[in-house]
């Protein structure tokens, strides 16, 4: 993981600022008992969404063509089956 540069942009890390902000609300809220404090920071958590993917629509997130697609790890039956066909 450490050779891949995931998530490292600033779309990224706003909106994961902005969601760990609303979790820190929210959490505060759940301890004083407060369910409409809770609420708006479960509010704030989902504008962290929406705050980071509409910073990477205008460009400030990872290009697509960084995003290859990646394979599915096959099952030990699978490995199995493709090394005696292989052999």
């Amino acid at each position: 993981m450490a050779g891949h540069d995931h998530g490292h942009t600033p779309a990224a890390w706003t909106g994961v600022t902005i969601a760990f902000i609303g979790f820190c609300v929210a959490g505060a809220f759940t301890v004083a008992a407060n369910p409409l404090g809770f609420w708006a920071g479960m509010v704030i958590i989902a504008l962290g969404g929406v705050v980071g993917a509409a910073m990477r629509a205008a460009g400030l997130g990872m290009p697509k063509a960084q995003h290859p697609p990646q394979p599915r790890p096959a099952t030990q039956a699978q490995s199995q089956a493709q090394a005696q066909t292989q052999s």
